[in-house]
C-alpha cells in the first residue's frame, strides 16, 4: 500500500491552475439537498485567550469515491507574530477501504477558496441577472476570495468595499489591483447598503452590522462570515422581510449563522427555508421577481471540502 500524498500549500497552489470545481460543487450541493450525503454536525473548539476557533468538518457523498475530514482554524492574533491566522488541513480517504490518499496541509487556503466559490455561485444564482456592481463588507482574506470568485463567473463593472479599518480596506484594493475592474472604498455603510443590490458580507461580527431598513427591494445578500453560533452580520429582521432565504445546509444553519440567529429571534420559520442545492436544481425556486429581497446564508459544508480536496488529489495523480 502506497503512502498518501503529503502536500503543503506550495504544492497545492501549483496545482490550482489545473482544477475547475464550479460544476462539481454545484452538483454536490444538489446531491446534498437530495439527501445523498452524510454530513455529521460540525466539531468545534473555541478559545478566549488568545482568541481562536477550530472547525472540524467531515462527510461524504453517497456513491462517491472518498470521504473527507477537514480541520480549519482561525487565530487572529497570529498576525502579530508573523503567522497566517488561518491554519489547517484536509484529509482525503478512499471511501471503500478507509485508506488515506492525501494529506493537504493547506493553511486553510482551500477552505477560503471553496467558500469564495460557493459565495459566487449563490450570488450569481439569486441576484438579479443585470447586476453590474457588487458590494463587499469586510477587508480580510475572504473579502479577497469573494471578489475574485465573483468576477470568475459574473460580469461586473465595479466593486464597492466597506470595512471598519480604512488601512485594511486600502490593502485589499492593492491586493486586487490586477483585476480589470473599478474598486472603491465607501465610508458610509448605511448609504452603501441602500444603493447596493448585491452585497457579500465577510466579517466575523457578533452583532449585526447591516440593519433591516437599509436593505432595499431587489437586493441579494450572500452572508459568509457567520460560521459559528454566536456570529451575526445581519439584523435578523432582514431575513424576515426577505422573499427567499437560502441555506447551504438547513440542518447546519439551524445551529449557526444568520438563519440560526433569525430563528432564535423568532423572525423566521424553518418551513420557509430552502437549500442552495434545491435552487440550483430548480431555478424557479429562486428569484422570480426583480424586486424580491433574497438572502443566502453560507456556513460552509463538508461537501465543499470534499469537492476541492478531490480536485487537488486528481490533479496530483494526473501529473
Amino acid at each position: 500500500m502506497s503512502a498518501p500524498f503529503l502536500l503543503d500549500w506550495d504544492d497545492i497552489s501549483s496545482l490550482l491552475g489545473q482544477i475547475e470545481v464550479h460544476d462539481s460543487m454545484k452538483q454536490a450541493f444538489i446531491e446534498h439537498s437530495k439527501g445523498n450525503s452524510e454530513i455529521p454536525p460540525v466539531g468545534e473548539l473555541l478559545f478566549e485567550d488568545p482568541p481562536g476557533e477550530v472547525h472540524i468538518k467531515y462527510g461524504y457523498l453517497k456513491g462517491g469515491s472518498h470521504y473527507v475530514i477537514k480541520i480549519a482554524s482561525g487565530f487572529p492574533n497570529n498576525a502579530n507574530e508573523g503567522i497566517k491566522p488561518g491554519q489547517g488541513m484536509m484529509l482525503l480517504f478512499n471511501i471503500n477501504t478507509g485508506v488515506p490518499q492525501a494529506i493537504l496541509v493547506d493553511e486553510a487556503n482551500l477552505t477560503d477558496l471553496r467558500t469564495g466559490i460557493a459565495g459566487a455561485i449563490a450570488s450569481r444564482t439569486l441576484a438579479n441577472s443585470d447586476i453590474e456592481s457588487a458590494t463587499i463588507i469586510g477587508s480580510g482574506v475572504q473579502a479577497r476570495y469573494q471578489a475574485r470568485c465573483l468576477l470568475d463567473i459574473m460580469s461586473l463593472n465595479n466593486i464597492m468595499i466597506w470595512a471598519r479599518d480604512s488601512k485594511k480596506a486600502e490593502a485589499l484594493i492593492n491586493d486586487l489591483s490586477d483585476l480589470n475592474i473599478t474598486i472603491k472604498i465607501h465610508d458610509n455603510l448605511e448609504a452603501l447598503v441602500k444603493e447596493s443590490q448585491l452585497i457579500v458580507t465577510t466579517t466575523s461580527a457578533k452583532t449585526p452590522i447591516i440593519k433591516s431598513d437599509w436593505v432595499q427591494p431587489g437586493t441579494h445578500i450572500t452572508a459568509v462570515g457567520s460560521d459559528t453560533p454566536e456570529k451575526c452580520e445581519l439584523d435578523p429582521k432582514i431575513l424576515a422581510k426577505a422573499s427567499i432565504v437560502v441555506a447551504d445546509s438547513i440542518s447546519q444553519n439551524k445551529l449557526r449563522g444568520e438563519i440560526h440567529q433569525a430563528l432564535k429571534a423568532k423572525c423566521l420559520l424553518e418551513e420557509n427555508l430552502i437549500e442552495l442545492g434545491e435552487v440550483l436544481e430548480e431555478t424557479k425556486l429562486g428569484r422570480t421577481d426583480p424586486n424580491q429581497i433574497t438572502v443566502a446564508d453560507l456556513t460552509g459544508v463538508a461537501i465543499q471540502d470534499l469537492v476541492i480536496a478531490e480536485a487537488v488529489f486528481r490533479a496530483k495523480i494526473s501529473n
